[in-house]
């Protein structure tokens, strides 16, 4: 029996869109150098790939649903029936910078909110043919497998994800103090570059956790269900789970989430006026010491003399 036909039906036109899309960009990956790139705005990048897979996506979706909405990265809202309370939330390609550098971490995100809230995720990996699937009281799934969020319960025993600063204007120093209170209590931190595919990957326990500023909903849609289904929580660094449209995410099993919001929630836009302040202190301070650094020795002020035997 082919395990699709258990699958929500919307889940599936979900899926032969995120495959369709899959294959326009496995394509392309053949011959990555002479895919055409634009630049958004500085370090954020947009390829016809990106517009190709969104095209196919939509063309699928509408196909079978003409009535419902669309929310896509790249054309916005202008497609679909935008007064529906069904909106299907798309980035058609999520890990551009990966893809234009041949680096095989990206991937297609596709998610559907009734009234606000999502209900159905699709999250497809090309280059591995991984495919993440959740229906909102169903559980989830990577390759019609049920997934688990990982049962680690101490945080220095995990490993976590998340997502450097690279726009102009983002807080470096900020985020900098965030990784340094991280990294020091786990057991690793990794950046992948694809926020979606980093949630898909708590959901499946291959990362305890995951934390991120400055995404967008259809960098999160799909993936925060995954993680919801699988057992985990997702919400906004201060814990709130209202966090879609926030600009700021964090997912973890339960017991590491509690940890993570004790450690980053002071850095939420959403934290007490205490707690900004004393964030903007430290982070002050870490720039001046950053400014106030001596350059690096050049070689010819190293001593040259053979160090001692032991």
């Amino acid at each position: 029996m082919n395990p699709s036909t258990n699958l929500h039906p919307m889940i599936n036109v979900a899926v032969k869109a995120a495959r369709a899309a899959g294959a326009i960009i496995n394509r392309a990956a053949l011959d990555v150098e002479s895919v055409r790139v634009s630049q958004k705005q500085v370090n954020d990048f947009v390829t016809e790939v990106d517009q190709a897979s969104e095209q196919i996506i939509i063309e699928t979706l509408l196909g079978a649903y003409p009535g419902h909405a669309i929310w896509a990265e790249e054309s916005g809202r202008e497609h679909g029936a935008q007064d529906s309370e069904y909106v299907w939330i798309i980035d058609p390609l999520d890990g551009t910078t990966n893809f234009i550098h041949g680096l095989p971490i990206y991937c297609v995100s596709i998610a559907l909110a009734v009234k606000g809230k999502v209900e159905q995720a699709v999250i497809y990996d090309p280059s591995r043919n991984d495919l993440f699937t959740a229906t909102k009281g169903r559980g989830a799934y990577m390759n019609n497998r049920r997934m688990r969020v990982a049962k680690r319960t101490r945080l220095q025993e995990c490993l976590v994800s998340t997502g450097f600063p690279f726009r102009q204007g983002d807080d470096f120093n900020s985020y900098l103090r965030m990784m340094g209170d991280i990294m020091q209590r786990t057991a690793g931190l990794r950046r992948p570059g694809a926020a979606a595919l980093d949630l898909a990957y708590v959901a499946a326990g291959f990362t305890d956790g995951f934390f991120e500023s400055g995404l967008h909903p259809w960098d999160v849609a799909a993936g925060s269900l995954l993680v919801t289904e699988a057992g985990g929580l997702v919400g906004n660094l201060s814990g709130d789970a209202d966090f879609l449209e926030q600009r700021e995410c964090l997912a973890a099993n339960p017991r590491i989430y509690g940890q993570m919001v004790s450690i980053l929630g002071k850095y939420s836009k959403f934290a007490s006026a205490g707690e900004k302040a004393a964030v903007r202190a430290a982070v002050a301070d870490l720039a001046h010491a950053r400014h106030a650094e001596p350059p690096a020795a050049s070689t010819s002020d190293l001593d040259t003399e053979p160090a001692a035997p032991f």
